[in-house]
């Protein structure tokens, strides 16, 4: 729990619900990592066009290095992530069906 709970914004730490229930942090931070990643891509893509009139050439790929070392850990992360998701479910117990009706 105090794992995910780092990967997730600070004020996520404000509900109860997160610490009641593990299977929604969890959820809630497979969701935020996999948004990162998808911001670290798009910024990679986009950095040159972006930043090339204001940023010298040198910082323009110092600033992609960043992108893919951050996106690289971010990865690693959103699959640690749905190890312990997986994990989660296996361990707990399957909802029972409701109460069988006998048949005509």
């Amino acid at each position: 729990m105090a794992w995910l709970l780092e990967l997730v914004p600070p004020e996520y730490r404000r509900y109860g619900v997160f610490r009641r229930y593990p299977p929604t942090l969890v959820r809630m931070a497979r969701q935020h990592v996999e948004a990162c990643v998808t911001a670290a891509r798009e910024g990679f893509r986009t950095a040159r066009v972006d930043l090339g009139e204001s940023v010298p050439p040198h910082g323009v790929e110092a600033l992609l290095e960043v992108y893919r070392r951050e996106g690289t850990r971010l990865a690693a992360l959103a699959e640690a992530i749905k190890l312990v998701e997986a994990a989660l479910r296996e361990q707990s117990p399957s909802p029972s069906p409701g109460p069988s009706t006998p048949a005509p």
